[in-house]
């Protein structure tokens, strides 16, 4: 199979990279590569000539979004646009990573693949456009919802948790955002699934189960031996994007594929057995 993944150097496409392991993949990452520069993107597609484009790329700071809507667009929605028209001409199916954040967090209840959306936020907003831009583009389309999204570099919740650790003896954490953290490589190992599947559609992928904010900080603070780290709850965290306070995405799509993912709790631990094997 040969497959294109834009941001490949991003946690997501790292992942797949390693998942695709025995493919031939091709990654697309900036500068050379610009998914707003559709003339450049359409070229690299149509050149490779893949039977898959996995579409991670995107600008994912959500305050930065709110910032700058403008580029949010530019890049979210119009880059999503190029990528899908390059696909389409390759006559490639596409994977779109989207968001939870689709979704307005008012529902007491888990979030079906096929849920009315609402998004809060500029980046929401994008994200979701995005989608659209995929199912009107291309009827071979899988788009793939998710939350949380951890690696195994510094550059995300869990690494920014773990330097604030070596900072401070205590921490505060929210305990009323609620959502399912999810570990990269478990994400790219479920996309590695569904892409070898006709299944076309709207997927729910993350790690099982939910947690606050604090609950997460915690675990990962005991995980790697800073149980002396005091946490603080807090409560209505102000911050400059409104996002939704509780989302759990129900993975009920992929499972009816056989494709489900391990409790957020045992894939944090496999993150960190990961990198003591480094």
């Amino acid at each position: 199979m040969r497959v294109v993944v834009t941001g490949s150097t991003g946690q997501l496409g790292s992942a797949l990279r390693r998942m695709l392991d025995g493919h031939a993949v091709l990654g697309l990452v900036r500068p050379q590569h610009d998914i707003t520069d559709m003339i450049a993107i359409d070229a690299a597609i149509q050149d490779f000539g893949p039977d898959v484009v996995v579409h991670t790329a995107a600008m994912t700071d959500v305050d930065g979004c709110e910032r700058d809507p403008q580029m949010a667009r530019r890049v979210n929605v119009l880059g999503t646009r190029n990528v899908a028209v390059a696909a389409h001409r390759a006559g490639a199916k596409m994977v779109y990573i989207s968001t939870d954040y689709v979704f307005d967090g008012r529902k007491p209840e888990p979030y079906w693949e096929y849920d009315d959306v609402n998004p809060l936020s500029v980046y929401g907003r994008t994200k979701w456009l995005g989608e659209e831009v995929v199912r009107h583009l291309l009827s071979r389309h899988y788009i793939v919802r998710t939350a949380w999204l951890y690696g195994e570099g510094a550059n995300n919740f869990v690494g920014t948790v773990l330097r604030l650790a070596e900072e401070h003896e205590s921490l505060g954490m929210v305990t009323d955002e609620v959502g399912s953290p999810t570990f990269a490589l478990d994400l790219a190992g479920a996309i590695a699934r569904l892409v070898e599947t006709p299944a076309y559609g709207t997927y729910h992928l993350c790690n099982a189960g939910t947690c606050s904010r604090y609950q997460w900080a915690r675990e990962i603070l005991d995980l790697a031996g800073y149980e002396r780290v005091r946490l603080v709850p807090n409560q209505n965290y102000e911050r400059l994007a409104p996002v939704p306070k509780r989302v759990a995405l129900e993975n009920f799509c992929a499972a009816e594929l056989g494709i489900t993912m391990r409790p957020w709790r045992d894939a944090l631990r496999a993150r960190f057995a990961v990198e003591h094997r480094k």
